[in-house]
């Protein structure tokens, strides 16, 4: 039986969902919803669409509600809404706010009964499962992160959402040296802002205050403050011509340890360093976000349907979950 899914919010996120329930076998569209005027909203797969006001008419008719908006001021308010009457996932991805955030969705989906999955995608969400399996197996050491060359799509959104702005896009720069000290395991202590820097590109409206725009960028908490940030003014042509794709990726490195250990005897054990890194490379940051929210709604439909409901992030969600395969079929060909 087809998992229906429903998608709210339609910008790059909802159309990378979009493209992703399609390749997916196990999966049926119902459509798509938007604050917009529905007439407004473009599908690409011709897919049905409808104004956010008709969710509250359709909870029997969708067992997964993807929900694709911006993590500064959508999803705090959206996801606990809709968690009440729908299995939800989200990408919500301001990290330092994800307790509040949960406990916010916990709350709701328990009440309704319902399955909230937040935080997928590749950070948090993949790069999190690595972090976590790393310190699993190699208790004691120490991992880094880093993000790009790459879109911030979450940090892009936040920009746009100051007065004034136009559009703008935000690259997520590794610090080369940083990124060299930790491969070589030599765990180096870094700031946040010795590991990255962040370049934006935003069109502002004529006649802004260029100054108030830049000043709001640079002292955004959990956002840019903590950063070495340069604001670069451009033409809405220029962002055309430069900027239109979306690429990002990046890297978990952990560094631990195994041996070093005295025997009875008082000779030691060799005391060798491992190095553990996943990376990716995505030509599309949406495209490959908006694959892991769909593989995570199969598994919120698995888990409802098994009587499971509240919040749950990925630390919560078995693999198997996420595969449209039989457990005989992932045992046989990719245990």
């Amino acid at each position: 039986m087809s998992i229906k899914v429903g998608i709210l919010g339609y910008g790059n996120l909802g159309r990378g969902v979009e493209k992703a329930v399609k390749a997916s076998n196990d999966m049926e569209l119902v459509g798509v919803f938007s604050r917009r005027d529905p007439a407004t909203v473009k599908v690409d797969s011709g897919a049905a669409t409808y104004h956010v006001d008709e969710l509250s008419k359709m909870k029997d008719q969708i067992d997964v509600l993807i929900i694709c908006g911006g993590s500064a001021t959508d999803l705090p308010e959206m996801t606990p809404k809709y968690a009440a009457d729908f299995n939800v996932i989200d990408s919500f991805d301001t990290h330092a706010n994800i307790p509040t955030h949960f406990a916010n969705v916990d709350a709701a989906a328990k009440a309704g009964g319902k399955i909230g999955i937040i935080s997928c995608g590749w950070d948090p969400g993949m790069f999190s499962l690595n972090r976590l399996y790393a310190h699993s197996v190699l208790p004691g050491g120490k991992d880094y992160t880093f993000w790009g060359n790459g879109v911030s799509q979450g940090h892009s959104d936040a920009i746009r959402r100051i007065e004034g702005v136009v559009d703008a896009r935000q690259y997520t720069v590794p610090v080369p040296e940083a990124l060299d000290k930790v491969r070589a395991g030599e765990n180096p202590e870094l700031t946040t802002r010795e590991k990255h820097t962040r370049v934006c590109y935003v069109v502002a409206e004529e006649g802004a205050d260029k100054a108030r725009i830049e000043q709001k960028i640079v002292t955004m908490p959990n956002y840019f403050a903590d950063y070495d940030t340069t604001v670069n003014f451009i033409t809405a042509e220029e962002m055309k011509r430069n900027h239109s794709g979306l690429p990002h990726g990046g890297s978990v490195i952990y560094s631990g340890t195994t041996g070093g250990t005295t025997n009875a005897d008082g000779s030691t054990n060799t005391l060798n360093t491992h190095v553990i890194e996943y990376s990716l490379k995505l030509d599309s940051n949406p495209e490959f976000t908006g694959s892991v929210l769909v593989a995570y709604a199969r598994a919120a439909a698995r888990m409802n349907q098994a009587g499971e409901s509240g919040a749950k992030t990925v630390f919560d969600v078995a693999p198997a979950l996420l595969s449209p395969l039989s457990g005989d079929e992932i045992r046989a060909h990719m245990l």
